[in-house]
This record gives C-alpha cells, sequence and structure tokens, in this order.
C-alpha cells in the first residue's frame, strides 16, 4: 500500500520498524560500535539544487561514504532463547544464600516451589520430586539455607529461577536439623518420650529364638554371635539380611523387621557396629522407627558404640550400648543356669519330703478323730422308721373322715338330678332363638321397602341428563375455539413471514453478502466510517459475510495493518 499526498504525489513506501510507532524513521541500531562512530562523524549533507542535484559535487580523492548498518530484528523467542543460552552457560553451578519464602510443601507430583530472598532481592527456586525425597530435613519459611543450583530461564514466559540440586541450612547441619526434626515429631506422635503411646515392653528371660537384623557380612554380627554362644550355645538365632547403611538401607531394615516380627521369634535385635553420623543414618530414618514400633515383639537397639544414639535407640523397647552388650543382655551363662537349676530342684525336693511327712501326720491325727460313719446311718435309719410311724398314725384318722363327707356329697348329688334342669333351660332358650329370628326377618324386610322407595326418588332427581346436555354444549365451544385458535395463528404466521422478509431485505449481512465487508479498530473495535478514523500502523479487522452467515460472529474476519492513508477522492 502506499501513502498518496494531498497534492496527488506519492511517497516512498515506509518499511522501517519506527514508522510503524509514528514520527520519522528512528535511527538504525548499529551492529557495531565501529559503524556508529563513523555514522556520527558523517559530514551533514549539501543543500539539493532545483533540480535535485547537490551543489557540492563528491570530492577528488574522497573515500566512499561507509555502508548504512543493517539494523537486527530480533523476535521475542530468538532474543529469549539467546538469553536462555547465556544465563545456563554462565551460571551452570552456582551456591545462594537466602530466607525460604513462599513454601507451601510439596505439590501433586511432589515438586517443591518457593522462593529464596535477602534484603535486596527475591528469586524462585525448583526442587524437583526426586531431589525432594532425599533430603533429610523438613523445609519451612524463614529457615536460611544455601542452595546450590543452577539458573534455568523458562522461555514462555521470560522468567527465570534456580533448580536447586542440593539444600542445607545456614548455621547447623542438615542431618542434626533432621534428627531434631524426626525426634520432635515422634515425640508429637507418641513413640518416644516420656508421652509415648505404649511403654518399653519387658525383655523374656530366656528367649527360645532371638531375630537379629544387621548386614550379613558386619562385624557387628560375628560379635554377637560370638558373646551369645559363649555364654549360651543352645541359643537359636534367626538372621534377617539387611544393608545396614547407603541408599535404599532403610528400606531393607524396615523389612527385616517386618519379616521377622511374622516368625516365631521372642525378640529382635537391631544391630550395626560404629561409624560416622551419615554411616548410623539409615537408623534415623522414620521408616526404620515406625517398623520397630509396630513390631508385635520386642525390639532391642544396638547400634554403634556407647556414646552413639539414634532414633531408633528412642523408639526400641531396650537400647543396648554395642552388640556385645545386648547379646549379654539376651542370653544368661548356661553353666551359671544349670547350677541354678540343680540348686533350686534340691531344695525343692528337700521341701516336698518335709511336707509329704508333715501331711502324713496330719492324716494320722484326723484318722484318729474320725467316727465310723456306718454307726451313724443306722442311728438315723431307725429314727426315720419311728417318724414314718408317728405320721401314719396321724394320716389315718383324717383319710377316713375325708372319706366319709365324699360319700354324702355324691348322695345329694344323685338327689338333685342336673340333666332334668339342664333340659328345661334347653328348651327355653329355643323358644327364645325363634322369636329373635322373627323378630330379625320383619326388621330387615321393613327396610328393603324404605330403601326401594328412596333409590325410585333419587332416580327421578339424577343430574345424568343435564350433565349429558353440559357436556355436548362444552363439546362445540371447544371445537368453536379450536378453529378460532388455528385461525389467528395462521395469520400470525403470514405477518411473521412478510416481515422476515422486510428484515431480511434490510439486513446488513444481506448488502455485505454481494461483495462488502465492514471494517473496524482492533484496539477498540469501532466501525471505521472515515478515512481520518484510522492511522497508520494501526490493526484493522475486516468481517465478510460469505457462505450463508446469519450473525456478525459467523462472518469471516481478515486482519490488516494500515500502511498509507490517502486523501478523498472519487469513488
Amino acid at each position: 500500500m502506499t501513502r498518496r499526498k494531498a497534492g496527488g504525489g506519492t511517497l516512498p513506501p515506509t518499511g522501517l520498524q519506527g514508522d510503524l510507532f509514528g514520527g520519522g524513521a528512528s535511527r538504525p541500531r548499529a551492529a557495531t560500535s565501529e559503524p556508529q562512530v563513523a555514522a556520527s562523524k558523517k559530514p551533514p549533507p549539501s543543500p539539493p539544487d532545483a533540480d535535485g542535484t547537490s551543489l557540492l559535487g563528491p570530492m577528488e580523492g574522497a573515500p566512499p561514504p561507509p555502508p548504512k548498518p543493517e539494523r537486527v530484528v530480533l523476535s521475542v523467542g530468538e532474543l529469549t532463547r539467546q538469553l536462555k543460552q547465556t544465563l545456563e552457560s554462565r551460571f551452570a553451578r552456582v551456591i545462594v544464600r537466602g530466607e525460604v519464602t513462599g513454601f507451601r510443601g510439596p505439590n501433586a507430583r511432589g515438586h517443591w516451589y518457593f522462593a529464596l530472598k535477602d534484603s535486596g532481592a527475591s528469586i524462585d527456586a525448583k526442587v524437583w520430586a526426586s531431589m525432594a525425597a532425599r533430603l533429610r530435613f523438613a523445609l519451612r519459611d524463614g529457615m536460611e539455607v544455601l542452595a546450590e543450583s543452577s539458573v534455568d530461564l523458562y522461555e514462555p514466559q521470560g522468567r527465570y529461577s534456580l533448580i536447586v540440586n542440593r539444600l542445607e541450612p545456614v548455621g547447623e547441619g542438615a542431618l542434626a536439623l533432621a534428627f531434631e526434626q524426626l525426634k520432635e515429631r515422634l515425640a508429637q506422635e507418641g513413640l518416644i518420650g516420656p508421652g509415648r503411646v505404649r511403654p518399653p515392653r519387658p525383655l523374656p528371660f530366656l528367649p527360645q529364638r532371638i531375630g537379629v537384623v544387621t548386614s550379613r557380612t558386619g562385624a557387628a554380627l560375628q560379635d554377637f554371635l560370638r558373646v551369645l554362644h559363649s555364654r549360651n550355645p543352645r541359643q537359636s538365632v534367626l538372621v534377617a539380611d539387611a544393608r545396614v547403611q547407603g541408599e535404599g538401607s532403610a528400606v531393607e531394615v524396615a523389612r527385616a523387621i517386618q519379616r521377622l516380627s511374622r516368625t516365631d521369634v521372642d525378640v529382635i535385635v537391631v544391630t550395626r557396629g560404629g561409624g560416622s553420623v551419615e554411616d548410623l543414618w539409615t537408623f534415623n530414618e522414620e521408616l526404620v522407627a515406625r517398623a520397630i514400633f509396630a513390631s508385635p515383639v520386642p525390639v532391642v537397639s544396638a547400634i554403634g558404640h556407647e556414646i552413639d544414639f539414634t532414633i531408633a535407640d528412642f523408639v526400641a523397647d531396650l537400647r543396648s550400648p554395642t552388640p556385645s552388650a545386648a547379646a549379654e543382655r539376651l542370653a544368661p551363662v548356661l553353666a551359671d543356669l544349670e547350677l541354678t537349676l540343680a540348686t533350686q530342684a534340691g531344695r525343692l525336693r528337700r521341701a516336698m519330703e518335709r511336707r509329704v511327712l508333715e501331711l502324713r501326720e496330719e492324716q494320722g491325727q484326723l484318722a484318729s478323730l474320725l467316727e465310723d460313719p456306718r454307726r451313724a446311718i443306722n442311728h438315723q435309719r431307725l429314727h426315720l422308721s419311728e417318724q414314718v410311724e408317728s405320721m401314719m398314725r396321724v394320716l389315718r384318722p383324717s383319710v377316713r373322715g375325708h372319706r366319709e363327707g365324699l360319700r354324702a356329697l355324691t348322695e345329694r348329688l344323685q338327689r338333685a338330678r342336673p340333666q332334668a334342669r339342664l333340659g328345661e333351660q334347653r328348651a327355653h332358650l329355643l323358644k327364645l332363638a325363634m322369636r329373635l329370628s322373627e323378630a330379625v326377618r320383619s326388621g330387615v324386610a321393613e327396610r328393603q321397602g324404605a330403601l326401594a322407595s328412596a333409590r325410585l326418588v333419587l332416580e327421578r332427581a339424577s343430574p345424568a341428563a343435564q350433565v349429558s346436555r353440559e357436556h355436548a354444549r362444552l363439546a362445540a365451544q371447544r371445537s368453536r375455539l379450536l378453529a378460532l385458535q388455528q385461525g389467528a395463528l395462521a395469520d400470525a404466521q403470514r405477518r411473521f413471514q412478510r416481515l422476515e422478509g422486510r428484515l431480511d431485505a434490510m439486513s446488513p449481512l444481506k448488502v455485505m453478502s454481494r461483495g462488502y465487508s465492514v471494517v473496524f479498530r482492533q484496539r477498540d473495535g469501532a466501525v471505521v466510517r472515515t478515512g481520518a478514523d484510522v492511522q497508520v500502523g494501526e490493526r484493522l479487522g475486516l468481517k465478510l459475510a460469505s457462505n450463508g452467515a446469519k450473525t456478525l460472529g459467523g462472518c469471516e474476519e481478515i486482519e490488516a495493518t494500515v500502511t498509507a492513508v490517502k486523501g478523498p477522492v472519487d469513488c
């Protein structure tokens, strides 16, 4: 598109980006600093002559003017990619110190999002779920941390952030902080401390089988077995092999405790040798602590040396300073047990012999005091016979008197003859029944006659005929109403069709379907009616009514940019 002057001349097309935003062409950006200096020292052009040529010709031997530098225009994506490459290569590994803010815990995928800030700035930080699972402590707002990370720039939003690869608190070790946080959380849940839900369980005096959770190749197992079998070689040991340090060792230890708790062991010993805090950290894991607390049999913790304390020591039913001390606690010396058993057996035998002699003497004394029971039985039998004879002497006169009274009553009953009186009463009852049935029949006949008379009167006054006449009149009125409704509906439809034809003829879409379009400004949606309503560089929208569009929303839309505005000319 070209721009036409008011006097009829034309201006060259404006192709520079600065022309699109009003004013003259902006100064092109130099590719390097040298062309910029040359351009700034360029002499002013000589005034043009009347014919358009310069009054001063080119100077003899003068160097040619430097070429006009080409302006470099970058897209947003290209600029962002260049910034991303620069930042990520320049800051591939940085250690940032700051205060945690905006931390809301892991999201649905387990990632952590928060910000690090100080008194002057703030930067977003991200910790992926794989990294967050390896952290030994719980992150919270206000904690000052050191973050070993790399700078990442997210292109769609143009925002840069830190991808944290390692995180540790400032002023205290990560392991110490994790130890105290887990200890406090377990104390609140009642697994350890004075407020624990279940008190420590007593250990069996002589366990039949001892379960041991440790590494099969470790020195702790050898020390435990050596001390145990030196004291009591008859005790049975069931070993559950598990790694006691390194990645994934906590899962193996917890699984070994669960397997042993399902066997016939009487007690479980969780043990390993001494080492650094990192070496013993397996027994500071929450998974191991909960497995020890959930064990149905008592658990003994024998980890490290006497100065080493772990979370497992607090949760277990007994803490032993070393594996050897745990073996001494669970295995009494067999020789001492046998000596004690023999001593107690001798004492028990002598006590039983003394008790048997005492019981025999007491039995003899009681036997001498006991009378012959047969003599007492004969005495009671004679007493019972005398009592029976006395009872019979009292009962015989009483029975005789009752028999005479019964005989007199029988004679009186025979004289009264109740059968005759019963016959008389039956005859009287039959007479009363006949009189009652006759009275009932006469009453029923009278009521039937009255009912027939009332039915005749009701039939004469019945409104059935009047109801049938009203039904017929109602049907005629309904048919007339339906006819009127159909006529009115047909008239309304014809009137609507006429109005629809007139509306369609006056519709702007009808005009637009013949090749016209509606032009509006993109910035405010106003319809463009004259050339003065637009400016050069402004974005316009053109709506075309094609394919039988019924609304402006269904029209095709074309976006265009104004490059020139013509003056008023004849259409």
